[in-house]
């Protein structure tokens, strides 16, 4: 799995019990499943469909930083099934993991469209086979 991004748990992030709100981090788990979707399926138009049982293990401190890893489950024909670790960057220790995130791939109306994706795709990869292909 690979941790693309980090967050710090600030004050406003916090519950009643002081420990890292769940409402807070699961916003944060849509947004990374969200920009991790759009960068793969190459469209802005991809939305949240379905989040699996949440298992929280662990709480988050103020100060903490927590960092969130995304890895791809599957790709369907409009969709791409993905699962997410949400971490303590410094001790490694889960805070929270999904099983399965569905994001469906959208045209201009709304409606579902296929992506034509079937692996991971690396944004550097793209760069280096368009260039080529300018270059001759």
């Amino acid at each position: 799995m690979k941790f693309h991004s980090r967050k710090w748990v600030k004050p406003e992030d916090l519950n009643a019990n002081g420990t890292l709100f769940g409402g807070k981090v699961l916003a944060w788990i849509d947004e990374e499943a969200a920009l991790y979707s759009i960068v793969q399926l190459e469209n802005k138009k991809v939305v949240t469909k379905y989040m699996s049982e949440i298992n929280f293990m662990s709480n988050a401190q103020k100060g903490d930083i927590i960092e969130i890893g995304i890895e791809v489950v599957k790709f369907g024909t409009t969709s791409i099934t993905l699962n997410c670790e949400v971490r303590n960057k410094m001790t490694h220790e889960s805070i929270v993991t999904v099983d399965n995130i569905i994001m469906v791939n959208l045209d201009d109306m709304g409606n579902p469209k296929p992506h034509g994706k079937t692996k991971v795709e690396y944004v550097k990869d793209r760069l280096a086979k368009k260039e080529k292909e300018v270059s001759g």
